[in-house]
């Protein structure tokens, strides 16, 4: 069996088995045997586990054995059902079983490897004076250690006029601290006494047509079991919004960019994302334990130099979905199983 190895897909809900394997069947072409399913779907006792497959051309359910390694689509913080799965079938046999990051942590680490040129300057929350930050950098970003989608990001920015706009989603004020009130207290009011939050330096992003965007690289390993970037997006924000998970169109870099670049300005930019990108995978793989997939979040600023916003441990797979090259298409889905067939025969 060992030549047609089973590989299971760890999904979140039983509603998502069908269409997560329906993708991933559809873009590989490997002798493997794929499977979905869900943690309520393993019989440990029996060790089986009722999964969702393709069986001539039908999607059925049947009892399958564990699988030879599992790729993690559940986005958890709880890791019971990986350990649990890894006793069984083998330490690193599960990939991606880390793929909700600590920003915080990634932070530091980044800031200590040979990528900190792209850094911004990031401290932890409360303990950072806001009032000093604001100072020094008239525009910072507050967002959770623990974030997706933009959700609970605040971008905070000095106006001409002394008053401080706090904004979420779009540039918008959604709260206004006067010049004569505290920042500190006013943020404390917004946030709660949390301490997950962290304080980012604002990058003063380079616009399309008065839209901000930014520059997801996917990084993947391949069937050699070796780091690749997949695919180069940008994610253009709607006007006057500055978060891009909220996003009017997708692009791949390399339409958007000559727009915006000259010839050899974007040659250039596209080499840094692609040396940069497979770093920071190197980096959070070092760090986090066995990765098959990130992506990496850049921005340009005004000057056009390039910056990592932040790491992810589940790309949004959607965000392909309208690529017009197929060739990127087919690889955000085959890589995957390409790497978890390099695994089952190690």
């Amino acid at each position: 069996m060992k030549n047609r190895p089973f590989i299971g897909i760890l999904v979140a809900k039983r509603s998502s088995r069908k269409k997560t394997l329906a993708l991933y069947q559809r873009y590989h072409h490997l002798n493997l045997k794929l499977y979905t399913f869900t943690s309520e779907d393993i019989l440990w006792k029996e060790q089986r586990i009722k999964g969702l497959s393709l069986e001539k051309g039908l999607t059925k359910q049947n009892s399958f054995p564990f699988p030879h390694v599992v790729y993690n689509r559940c986005f958890s913080k709880n890791l019971l059902t990986i350990q649990r799965l890894e006793k069984a079938i083998g330490k690193n046999k599960c990939f991606n079983s880390i793929n909700f990051f600590n920003k915080w942590e990634l932070y530091n680490l980044l800031k200590e490897s040979d990528l900190k040129g792209y850094i911004p300057d990031t401290f932890s929350y409360p303990d950072a004076d806001v009032s000093e930050l604001l100072e020094k950098y008239r525009l910072i970003y507050i967002k959770p250690t623990y974030g997706v989608k933009g959700e609970s990001v605040y971008r905070v920015k000095v106006m001409d006029h002394g008053d401080i706009h706090i904004s979420m989603h779009s540039l918008a004020p959604r709260y206004i601290c006067r010049k004569n009130e505290n920042i500190q207290e006013k943020l404390a009011s917004v946030l709660g006494h949390h301490n997950h939050y962290m304080v980012q330096e604002g990058i003063d992003m380079f616009p399309v047509n008065h839209q901000y965007f930014d520059i997801r690289s996917l990084v993947q390993k391949n069937i050699l079991g070796e780091w690749e970037v997949s695919a180069i997006t940008c994610r253009v924000a709607y006007k006057d919004y500055f978060n891009t998970s909220m996003c009017e169109r997708i692009q791949d870099a390399t339409e958007l960019l000559p727009r915006l670049l000259s010839s050899e300005l974007k040659n250039k930019v596209l080499q840094s994302l692609h040396e940069a990108s497979v770093k920071a995978a190197q980096a959070a793989e070092n760090h986090i334990g066995s990765l098959g997939e990130l992506s990496v979040d850049f921005v340009l600023d005004t000057h056009k130099k390039l910056w990592i916003i932040e790491l992810n441990g589940k790309p949004q797979k959607s965000i392909y979905n309208d690529l017009k090259s197929l060739i990127a298409k087919k690889k955000v889905y085959s890589r995957p199983l390409e790497y978890a067939f390099y695994l089952s025969q190690l």
